[in-house]
């Protein structure tokens, strides 16, 4: 889904500064608990979702990945994604085809997603229709292994 052009300021909020570091020292402890390796891709992908505060396409991170030198080659930056979102640190946006971090600890939460169609900027949040739908999923006889939700709209700064 392509954003609709627009002419006002679009604020995103990345982590930046103490706050990416304290972000990434978490990641490192949840992984050492999990007994999982954040490795220097991993870790520099996680930075690059963190420090966007806003989906990322996996090709923009390919392109930024390297902070001097030539770009990540693509298979080290989707696999990076793929343990990401494995680990819970990351969430993939169907609709958009693009990556964003999840900031909430709670392994295997179901993940919802106001997403404005204007700006980009996307909302994490924890849905009330998640017993709904598991419970749907196991009446029909499926074993659910993650429910993902994704609105779409215009936020708050971008309907004015």
């Amino acid at each position: 889904m392509a954003h609709i052009a627009c002419d006002h300021d679009h604020h995103h909020h990345g982590v930046a500064g103490d706050a990416l570091a304290a972000e990434l020292a978490a990641a490192e402890a949840r992984c050492s608990a999990a007994d999982q390796r954040l490795t220097a891709p991993r870790r520099r992908v996680l930075e690059l979702l963190l420090e966007a505060g806003q989906p990322v396409k996996a090709y923009d991170l390919i392109s930024t990945f390297a902070v001097d030198g030539p770009p990540a080659k693509p298979p080290t930056v989707y696999r990076a994604l793929e343990f990401l979102e494995k680990q819970g640190f990351a969430h993939r946006i169907e609709s958009l085809n693009a990556y964003v971090a999840c900031r909430r600890e709670a392994d295997g939460h179901a993940a919802a997603f106001l997403i404005c169609d204007c700006c980009g900027a996307t909302r994490e949040f924890e849905p009330e229709a998640t017993a709904d739908i598991i419970a749907a999923g196991q009446a029909a006889g499926y074993a659910l292994t993650g429910v993902t939700i994704e609105a779409h709209g215009r936020c708050a700064d971008c309907k004015e």
